[in-house]
């Protein structure tokens, strides 16, 4: 009878779970309650608590991830490419996320008018950016942060080519290199940000210039905390040579956001500070 009902196939079919429905509950209180809180109608404890379940239920249901890959060894081949597609998906749905911010950029660059709210209200005409605004040099902490990813970049590289390699020592050195490159950039991201001369209400290339580069800087932490969990699974004895997809992710995710940041320093920083006039 065991042989019977033994799997014939190699599909997942995973067992019922309640995280599904926790994590949309929770969205639904974070997200009603964040909308109630900026309009003064309720405390920002509702979001919180709608945070902290969506929070809980990621860490429980990724946890149930890890033990049926890496215990229950369900995650056949054919498992593994279909999460492969899932995370391309993901990723190219990020991809359209900064899009929608890199467009407000240009809208409101390549088409100045006088809906445009200047820094300095004595100043008339289109002119990008706003008269006023005191922009970063982009040539030094930009590019000093550029650098900074592109070598986190070349690290993560080497710590993935050693585990496909059995060099798990390897591995683990540059995974450390690369979650302190991202700590360092996001410090120093905060220490720009802490000297702006600008401020992201009261102008429009304050407002897409602290979303475009804000969202990029919260997807460095969250990619920082993505390689740091794919750290303390090596020092767990995780991933093997052929089965490391949770690495190879985490990786994927982390050279997505090189390469949007590289957008980010040349058109926001060197080409939307090209025309600024003080």
């Amino acid at each position: 009878m065991a042989e019977a009902h033994a799997k014939q196939h190699d599909y997942h079919l995973v067992d019922p779970s309640p995280w599904p429905f926790v994590i949309s509950i929770s969205a639904f209180v974070m997200a009603v309650g964040a909308v109630f809180w900026m309009h003064g109608q309720l405390t920002s404890l509702v979001m919180i608590v709608g945070l902290l379940g969506v929070l809980y239920t990621m860490i429980v249901w990724w946890r149930d991830i890890i033990r049926e890959a890496e215990h229950e060894h369900l995650h056949t081949p054919v498992v593994q490419l279909h999460l492969r597609y899932g995370m391309i998906l993901f990723i190219a749905s990020e991809v359209m996320f900064f899009v929608a911010w890199f467009w407000a950029f240009f809208d409101a660059a390549l088409f100045v008018g006088e809906e445009i709210n200047y820094a300095r209200a004595d100043v008339t005409g289109g002119h990008w950016p706003p008269a006023g605004i005191e922009t970063f040099d982009p040539w030094h902490l930009p590019l000093l942060n550029t650098l900074i990813l592109l070598t986190s970049g070349t690290t993560l590289t080497w710590a993935h080519h050693a585990l496909v390699h059995g060099d798990r020592q390897s591995a683990k050195w540059g995974l450390w290199l690369t979650v302190g490159l991202g700590v360092i950039f996001s410090m120093l991201q905060g220490f720009e940000y802490s000297h702006a001369e600008f401020a992201f209400s009261g102008n429009i290339y304050g407002a897409t210039f602290f979303m475009a580069t804000g969202f990029h800087g919260f997807h460095v932490i969250v990619g920082t905390i993505f390689l740091a969990v794919c750290l303390g699974r090596l020092y767990a004895g995780h991933f093997t040579p052929t089965h490391h997809f949770g690495f190879e992710a985490a990786a994927w995710y982390w050279h997505f956001v090189d390469v949007v940041w590289l957008f980010l320093f040349t058109f926001i920083y060197v080409w939307g500070s090209a025309g600024a006039v003080h």
